[in-house]
């Protein structure tokens, strides 16, 4: 069990750990207790746990007697061991949770790994044990349209294809078609031998948006291969606030500084550290969650 995945449901981490030698996830019971029942405390999700767990066991079902253990981190950092449970049965609990969160928590758990996101994050895991990591152009256009159509082939028709409408987030329209062309090989110019450099490279590739979709999940790891090959470090991206990266980029383009500022402080030397890799694919696809992109062609 050496992989950890970090789901989020309402803005609430979903903790997940797969278990090689079965060939699945096991998830947090505390993650989903505290999830049904809207409280972040970890102590009273503990103690509402035990108190679950034996109530289940006396009415005979399942569910209080299969939770297996995992050592996950503690609010206080430590590694504690802590009741998981698989699949079925984390669809059991909710079955038999007294909440009203929990038919809406089972349709997401349930659907979450069918949709396109869903699909693209699992290749995007799979991206740390490909070659194709060791093979990809760091830095070049033709380097982020790999990175896109390895995450988005078979799932959009336009994977790893440069695009020709206009599109447009929150009223900024990105770089326009007519332009695009110079405008990717003006980005793809740009120095990238120390930190502000490929910072200013990442935000003006951002502008560029150069994809109908999935332009911030393609180019994070973009811009991670670009640091550890120039500078050996990566960004450990669940250092970074959701809403504050949001801010921070949309911000970006008049002024650079707090992406900067977010981008350093989360900076590691653990670029070959397969826990930075899975959580940063975690936070990445989280940054994405209800984003709202309108498309129009000829704007």
């Amino acid at each position: 069990m050496s992989r950890i995945s970090i789901r989020f449901f309402d803005d609430r981490e979903v903790r997940a750990v797969w278990d090689d030698e079965h060939s699945k996830w096991w998830f947090s019971v505390l993650d989903i207790v505290g999830v049904l029942r809207d409280v972040d405390d970890y102590e009273k999700n503990r103690n509402y746990w035990k108190y679950l767990k034996a109530k289940l066991k006396r009415e005979g079902n399942q569910v209080g007697s299969v939770t297996t253990q995992f050592k996950f981190a503690a609010p206080d950092g430590k590694k504690r061991a802590a009741n998981v449970l698989d699949y079925d049965d984390i669809i059991e609990l909710a079955k038999n949770f007294p909440s009203k969160q929990a038919n809406r928590f089972i349709k997401w758990f349930t659907y979450s790994d069918e949709t396109i996101d869903g699909k693209s994050k699992s290749k995007a895991y799979a991206l740390f044990d490909s070659s194709l990591l060791d093979t990809l152009e760091v830095g070049t256009v033709k380097g982020l349209q790999q990175i896109h159509g390895y995450l988005f082939g078979g799932l959009y028709d336009f994977a790893g294809q440069i695009r020709e409408l206009n599109i447009a987030k929150s009223n900024f329209r990105f770089a326009p078609v007519q332009f695009l062309d110079n405008t990717l090989k003006t980005i793809e110019r740009m120095p990238e031998s120390t930190f502000d450099e490929i910072a200013d490279k990442y935000v003006e590739m951002n502008v560029a948006h150069p994809f109908m979709e999935g332009n911030g999940r393609s180019t994070r790891i973009w811009l991670d291969l670009t640091l550890k090959k120039n500078l050996r470090l990566c960004v450990d991206w669940s250092k970074i606030n959701k809403r504050d990266y949001l801010d921070a980029m949309r911000e970006s383009t008049i002024d650079a500084g707090r992406i900067k500022a977010l981008l350093k402080s989360a900076l590691t030397d653990k670029i070959n550290d397969r826990e930075v890799f899975m959580n940063g694919v975690d936070y990445s696809y989280y940054y994405e969650q209800e984003a709202d992109i309108s498309r129009g062609g000829g704007e």
